[in-house]
């Protein structure tokens, strides 16, 4: 396979996603972006506003508002601490968050493990290796423009 032809099919694959995680966000009336920082949450517990705007990279402002659009639908709630009354801690609904988005992820990993089962293990790790590698590289550009700012 020529280079090219792998960028292309890299691109289109992300695009795809983009595009997927946009309709399933919709459906649950969220963004695609508000979506990913549920995401943030649900894969790492949870953690106060500023914590999320770090890790997001969004300001802190700009993440009030994505914790507004998320709690106004009950993904999320604000849990003042008893001792600072000051930090504000993000957590997810989890029970909604599954009963919502349970559905529509089951059925694309009962499309997509058959998929998977196709490769031979070696194959897996070339795959998983591009897409580590991939994530250092973005990672690291991502690190880089903010450091332009």
């Amino acid at each position: 396979m020529e280079i090219v032809n792998f960028k292309k099919t890299t691109r289109s694959y992300f695009e795809t996603a983009l595009v997927m995680h946009e309709a399933i966000s919709k459906k649950a009336g969220l963004t695609g972006a508000d979506h990913k920082y549920l995401g943030y949450l649900i894969e790492n517990g949870e953690m106060t506003a500023s914590e999320l705007a770090k890790h997001s990279g969004l300001t802190t402002g700009a993440i009030t508002g994505v914790i507004d659009r998320l709690e106004k639908r009950k993904f999320v709630k604000r849990k003042f601490l008893p001792t600072d009354r000051r930090k504000v801690m993000i957590t997810p609904n989890l029970e909604k968050v599954n009963r919502v988005f349970g559905p529509i992820f089951k059925k694309l990993q009962k499309e997509t493990d058959p998929l998977l089962r196709t490769f031979l293990r070696h194959e897996l790790e070339v795959i998983h290796r591009y897409f580590e590698s991939a994530i250092g590289i973005m990672k690291n550009m991502t690190e880089q423009l903010k450091g332009d700012e």
